[in-house]
């Protein structure tokens, strides 16, 4: 995840927004800033679902092939 740092900057940026306007410059801050959030947003739920293991009520192992696939796909690397 991001450190505080930017998501605070994320958040100081969002809220002025909401007051007033922001500067070509801010602008572009803030887009950089929301792209860099959601790559390691989408890195860590990649992650995420990669690890899960789905269990039905019986016990018996669902978790779909896909995964099991990149979870074995992964391990060789």
């Amino acid at each position: 995840m991001l450190p505080k740092e930017k998501l605070d900057r994320i958040n100081f940026l969002s809220n002025k927004a909401k007051k007033d306007s922001l500067s070509e410059k801010e602008l572009a801050e803030q887009k950089e800033l929301r792209q860099e959030y959601l790559k390691a947003f989408r890195g860590t739920m990649k992650d995420t679902i990669e690890n899960v293991k789905v269990i039905d009520p019986e016990g018996k192992d669902v978790t779909p092939q896909k995964v099991k696939d990149l979870k074995n796909k992964k391990r060789l690397h």
